[in-house]
């Protein structure tokens, strides 16, 4: 059995997660995986996955980074992040490419909601955030009040009117870029019909 810092450095080198394959490669088998979880030192992810326990940065974005490197946060979890929606989102909201494994996603914790996207319009409104000192990727403002129109049917009628409103009295939103994103993702009628007669 490897050492805690030994175990901390192979960790390490996989940017904290680790796959069932790549323990037994550093012969690290079953019962030391059973060990390492009961002592607390690492847990399990989703089914083969493990990551390790870092008690100076507990947050669960750190392990949505770290399982979905690709992924994107939208919908709720970015509406909260602007502060356009007060509720807590119980699911980490997630865009992928529709091309993306629908496996990867079934895990116990976090939970996740992902969105599959088309390819071609996925990079929209990428954007630079942080949550819990973590850098993740999430959509911008614009971008987001798009996806919020495009997905209105899966909607809480509420928190897609407070977003809106929120939106609409925020001094940094920027219209122009709504409506170039609004072109691109095909509901540009729907940001002139709902919100138009608010701008």
């Amino acid at each position: 059995m490897r050492s805690n810092d030994e175990v901390k450095e192979l960790f390490a080198a996989y940017n904290g997660i680790l796959r069932t394959d790549d323990l037994h490669k550093a012969k690290i088998y079953y019962k030391d995986i059973q060990t390492l979880i009961a002592e607390g030192a690492i847990e399990k992810v989703r089914y083969g996955y493990y990551q390790l326990i870092d008690s100076e940065n507990p947050s669960e974005a750190l392990t949505i980074t770290r399982l979905f490197p690709d992924a994107i946060l939208c919908m709720d979890t970015a509406l909260f992040y602007y502060r356009y929606s007060d509720r807590t989102p119980f699911f980490w909201h997630l865009a992928v490419s529709k091309d993306s494994g629908k496996s990867r996603f079934k895990i116990d914790y976090p939970f996740v909601k992902p969105y599959y996207i088309e390819p071609s319009v996925l990079s929209i409104g990428i954007a630079e955030g942080e949550i819990d000192g973590n850098p993740v990727k999430i959509y911008d403002k614009e971008r987001t009040i798009c996806d919020c129109l495009r997905f209105f049917g899966k909607m809480d009628r509420e928190l897609f009117k407070k977003a809106m409103r929120s939106y609409l009295e925020d001094p940094a939103k920027d219209v122009p870029l709504l409506l170039d994103y609004a072109a691109k993702l095909r509901v540009t009628k729907k940001v002139k019909s709902l919100i138009g007669v608010w701008l």
